[in-house]
């Protein structure tokens, strides 16, 4: 049967499309773009849902065979296309470009491995930047995973202790919000109930969003895991520290402890959109990585 497209996908307040996307990258496995992936973007406070009619389907007989997507911005798109489906590419290429560009300006990205889409990529006009996206993986090994907290420090979760203005305060001052001259974190009730929908999404597993709270009782460390059963993978975002608690391992532990409960589900792996030396401290290994591509 041929292969048919289609776009305005019911993914907004998890449509039926939501889930198909979803299941289609689990099955997938793109380090690109993975199901962790989607579920934050959808569910992104920060997200520009004006994109959102333009997340292409490509399908044979009712199944997804490509996906062409954006993350939370426009300006820039992802790729997901399973293997026997190649020659789709230079279309979803041409569609994306016409559809997720912003005021002029569009990138792509392409895997460096992926010599195929290159070579489209460049016959369209393209070429490659020095801006570049790295993975990790993790190969979970229960008996490996060891850490140690200072004295005072302990591990909670979002279902044991669920504080979502702790939680969004760790991330404030974890990603530097303060130490850039933003100011401290001050949302109103309405602007946290706004963005609380992030932790209120279906498949949701608030045991494994993880923090490290301080003898004060603030979340100083945190880190957030995706798992679903159905796959043997799990995904680590995001990550932050508190700047005045850093050099202390509190990071190492939420971590490990995050990858600890995935693969007490059955996760064989985690990945990390990163090469961080951080990661790679505690055990990650470099596993792909894709650059960007413009138009001359």
């Amino acid at each position: 049967m041929a292969v048919k497209f289609r776009n305005k996908c019911s993914v907004l307040d998890f449509g039926e499309d939501y889930y198909k996307i979803r299941a289609f990258l689990m099955e997938l496995k793109n380090p690109n773009y993975l199901f962790g992936r989607w579920d934050w973007m959808i569910t992104h406070s920060h997200l520009d849902k004006t994109g959102l009619p333009a997340i292409g389907l490509w399908e044979e007989d009712g199944e997804i065979v490509a996906l062409a997507t954006y993350d939370c911005g426009l300006g820039s798109s992802y790729f997901c296309i399973k293997d026997n489906y190649s020659y789709l590419k230079q279309e979803m290429l041409l569609y994306a470009k016409k559809s997720f560009g912003k005021n002029g300006e569009y990138q792509a990205l392409i895997r460096d491995s992926d010599t195929s889409f290159q070579e489209i990529a460049a016959g369209l006009g393209f070429i490659a930047t020095d801006n570049r996206e790295h993975d990790a993986v993790y190969p979970i090994d229960l008996e490996a995973i060891t850490y140690t907290l200072p004295v005072g420090f302990t591990i909670t979760s979002m279902a044991e202790n669920y504080d979502y203005y702790k939680y969004k305060q760790v991330l404030w001052r974890g990603f530097n919000h303060e130490l850039n001259g933003e100011g401290p974190f001050n949302p109103t009730k309405a602007q946290l109930a706004e963005e609380e929908i992030e932790m209120h999404r279906p498949n949701v597993n608030l045991d494994l969003k993880i923090a490290v709270v301080a003898p004060n009782g603030d979340f100083v460390s945190y880190c957030g895991m995706w798992y679903e059963p159905a796959s043997e993978y799990a995904l680590v975002e995001p990550v932050a520290t508190d700047p005045a608690y850093r050099k202390l391992g509190l990071g190492r532990a939420a971590v490990l402890e995050g990858i600890k409960r995935c693969g007490l589900l059955g996760a064989k792996e985690a990945f990390v959109g990163s090469s961080q030396q951080f990661y790679y401290n505690i055990g990650f290994r470099p596993f792909s990585t894709s650059t960007w591509w413009k138009e001359k």
